[in-house]
This record gives structure tokens, sequence and C-alpha cells, in this order.
């Protein structure tokens, strides 16, 4: 009989665990996860291989009822040979139901023990630190205070604003920002409105510098120049967070679908949540944990062959509304996995853009450094393919 096609539909698709010592078997979730997985799939083969044999037999019975049938010439012979033929038949496809059973009753527990474990992939920590590091970094290298010599020319460049805010509009209006503000460079992105009052600010101050400071206006012309190339670099940068915000939104939906999928699932195996939350979400021991999806397995393999008792012509269907809903789950977290990678790609491209800037160049280049490493982080937590791939073959369809 057919197997499973893939009982490992993770984020992170490792080596298998069998082999290993019981130490290193259960050392991280995904193993915890991948070694139930595999009991089941080792379950279900024991039982295929048992059907595979039982067929067999009954399909070489029945071969050789049918010769003995063509060649017997006696009727009440003919008749009994037929009766053992129709029983045989009537075996086989008890046998034949009988896998479809065990197709079912693998494919839930798969969903079930993949279900519980995508709580930890959908809110990875350890990727959300990485991260952290990076949006930080990546506001500090758009802030122009943090450059060499800014903060001491923004002092006399305030003090020009406050002075000269009654004799020009433009000034007023920039003064008014930084009313609001408190910092016009630090508290509001250079982009868009402000950063037009801004640079019309700081041309009508070097306008306003004599022949005497001409220390002053140069270094008001480097300013100029370094505030515009970190508009055009905000600029660049709120294009990637608009797409990085849909993400997170996107995120936030799937976390409360995948609440309502799990309470639905939990719920019909009479599994408390609060049960679930400490003896396997908030569980430091392995083993423990292990035993509760063991436990969980069979409770999912129960409900398969109790439905089936109740309801023997109606019994699947719920089963793969069920399987696909958490099939679903899967692929959508796959997708936005896609998304994410695309994202970073779009941040590299912003850091290769400005790498070699020669006034912004050396901050982004500090920035590339924590880019890469969330890079790393994701790569080393996600696969979107084989994520996608896996979660398509997820069950054996009979």
């Amino acid at each position: 009989m057919k197997k499973i096609l893939s009982l490992l539909p993770a984020a992170i698709i490792v080596c298998t665990v069998y082999g290993q010592t019981p130490d290193t078997t259960l050392s991280s979730n995904k193993n915890i996860r991948d070694k139930v997985l595999g009991d089941i799939q080792d379950n279900l083969d024991k039982k295929t291989k048992n059907i595979d044999q039982t067929l067999a037999k009954l399909d070489h019975k029945v071969d050789s009822l049918d010769q003995e049938i063509a060649a017997s010439r006696d009727a009440r012979d003919k008749a009994d040979k037929l009766l053992l033929r129709v029983q045989a038949l009537e075996k086989r496809q008890q046998a034949i139901e009988e896998n479809e059973l065990y197709v079912y009753q693998a494919n839930y527990q798969s969903a079930i023990i993949n279900l519980v474990s995508m709580d930890k992939e959908i809110k990875p920590l350890v990727l959300f630190n990485a991260s952290k590091s990076f949006f930080s970094t990546l506001n500090e290298t758009a802030n122009p205070m943090n450059y060499p010599g800014y903060q001491e020319w923004y002092k006399h460049f305030y003090e020009y604003i406050q002075k000269e805010k009654e004799h020009e509009a433009s000034l007023a209006v920039l003064n008014d920002f930084v009313q609001a503000t408190g910092n016009i460079t630090s508290a509001t992105p250079i982009a868009g409105p402000v950063s037009q009052a801004l640079f019309l600010g700081i041309n009508s101050y070097i306008s306003s510098l004599g022949s005497k400071k001409k220390e002053l206006r140069e270094q008001s012309q480097k300013m100029l120049l370094l505030t515009a190339k970190l508009s055009q670099f905000n600029y660049d940068k709120d294009l990637v967070e608009q797409q990085w915000e849909i993400v997170q939104k996107e995120l936030e939906k799937l976390q409360i679908h995948y609440d309502t999928i799990l309470n639905q699932n939990l719920s019909l195996l009479r599994v408390p949540r609060g049960s679930y939350n400490s003896d396997f979400n908030r569980e430091t021991d392995a083993e423990k944990r292990y035993q509760f999806l063991t436990a969980l397995r069979k409770d999912a393999s129960t409900l398969v062959t109790d439905r089936k008792a109740n309801d023997p012509k109606n019994w699947k269907q719920p089963i793969y509304y069920e399987l696909m809903d958490v099939q679903s789950l899967k692929l959508r977290f796959g997708d936005l996995t896609f998304d994410i990678r695309g994202i970073l790609a779009k941040y590299k491209e912003l850091t290769f853009k400005y790498h070699n800037d020669p006034e912004i160049g050396l901050k982004v280049q500090a920035l590339d450094v924590k880019l890469n490493a969330l890079n790393d982080t994701f790569d080393a937590a996600f696969d979107p393919n084989d994520y996608i791939n896996s979660a398509t073959r997820m069950y054996l369809v009979n």
C-alpha cells in the first residue's frame, strides 16, 4: 500500500531522528514533533504491511477459486467455491476499508501534531529578537543626529529658526514641526512635507551666512547634503516598511485564525486549552512534551474510529475539512515566509544602494552587518520552499 507522502511538514526540514541517542532525539521542539510524526509513520507502515499481505493472500485465493470454478463440472462444487469466492472478496473489501481507516487516522494525527506545534513557528522569538536589533540600527542610520557634527550644527540652525520665524513663512512652518515633535530630525522621518520645510529652512540659513562665517557655511552645506541623502534613504526605507507592515498584519490575522482552529480541534479531542498550555506549550521537559503529543495522537486516532462507528456513511467529510484547515494554515504561513524573505531582499537592495555613499556609507555598512545576521537567522529557522512543498504533501489521499 502507499505511505503517507510526507509526515514532516515543518518550518524546518531536518534530518530524520531515527537512530539518534535519547539525549539528542528530544533536544528541541522540532525533534519532538518529528519523533512523534515518525511514530505515526512507523505505526502506519506496520498496519499497511499487514494489509498488503492480507490482500495478496486474498487475491491469490480468488484467482485459485476462479480457476477451480472454471475447471469444475460439479454444480454443487461450483456453488461452494462461488460462496468461498464471495467471502474472500468481502474480506478483501473489509481490508481495504480497514486500510482507509488507518490512513485517515494517520492523516488526522499528523494534522493535530503539526497544528499544536505551529504556535512557536508563527511567533518565532529568535527571529523577533534578531529583527529587533536590525530595526533599531535601521532607525539609528536614518537619524541625522547620529552623524558626526550634526547635533552641534543643529543648535545653530535651531537658533536661526527661532530668530527668523516671524519674518519667513517657511521657518514658521518648520518651527511648528519642531514644537510638535520636539526634534525635527529624530522624532519625525525626513520625508514628505517635513523634508520640504526642512530643506527650505536650511537653504535660508545658508543664504543668511555671510563671508565671515565661511566655516559654518561649509558645514551647513555638508549638513544639507547629508540631510538630502537621509531624506532619500528614508523614502526608500518607507517603501519597504509599507510591505513589512502588510506582512505583520497578515501574521496577526493568521494568529487569530490559528487560535480558532486550534481551539476547535482541542475541543473535539476534549483537551482543555489550559492543559495544552501547561503540559505542552509551557512545558520545558522534552520527555513530558513528547508524552503529551503521543497521548494527543492516540486521542486523534480514537476520534476517527468513533466517527466512523457513529456515522459509517459520512464520517470522512468532517475529518477532511479538519485536515484542510491545518494544511491551509501551513500553506498560508509558508506564503508569508516567502513575503518576509522578499522584504529582507528589499532591505538588502537598500543597503547595497547606499553601501559606498560618502555621507552615510559607514552607517549603512554597520546596518548591513545586522541585516546579514537577520538573514542568517531567518534562513536557519525557515525555508519557504520546503515549508510549502511539505505542506502540500502532508496527507495521503486515498
